[in-house]
């Protein structure tokens, strides 16, 4: 089954599992929105909405909010000496698509949990410290003078 939903001005082909960016929406980290706008539900019967699908919505998972790649605007007017240079980067949001509801029906996923980082346990006969022994230091080799220079320092000289 699949979806096409309208957030920002731009159209997404959705199914489950997806993840997609798109432009900042409201919703912390983690939880659960909905998206009303669907123009599509795919499947066995597919149904086209006049303009929106009535009763049907997408369920997504808010996993991160970002700033997308920077765009520089560079306007140049040519032997006129007038340059502009401007950048920005657009406010992303990032959804995991977890479920396509129609009827009216309410999200019935919740957010997945969160991977724990697994730490390896200290073998039992060790008692040393687990942080990683530094290699000592390499001592830096004095530099020659030049020659001249090592003799005038001795007080001799080249000159005659």
């Amino acid at each position: 089954m699949f979806a096409v939903i309208k957030t920002g001005g731009r159209q997404y082909r959705v199914v489950p599992d997806d993840v997609l960016e798109i432009g900042k929406i409201a919703g912390e980290v983690g939880t659960i929105v909905q998206l009303g706008e669907v123009l599509v539900v795919g499947g066995d019967t597919p149904v086209l909405g006049t303009p929106t699908v009535a009763g049907a919505s997408v369920a997504a998972e808010v996993l991160d909010h970002k700033r997308g790649p920077k765009v520089i605007a560079f306007k140049k007017r040519r032997r006129k000496n007038s340059r502009r240079k401007r950048g920005y980067r657009d406010e992303i949001t990032v959804l995991r698509v977890t479920e396509i509801l129609t009827d009216n029906n309410k999200p019935s996923i919740g957010p997945r949990p969160k991977r724990e980082k697994v730490v390896a346990p200290a073998a039992e006969g060790d008692e040393a410290p687990t942080a990683a022994k530094k290699a000592p230091a390499k001592k830096a080799a004095a530099k020659k003078a030049p020659a001249k220079k090592a003799a005038a320092a001795k007080g001799k000289s080249d000159k005659k």
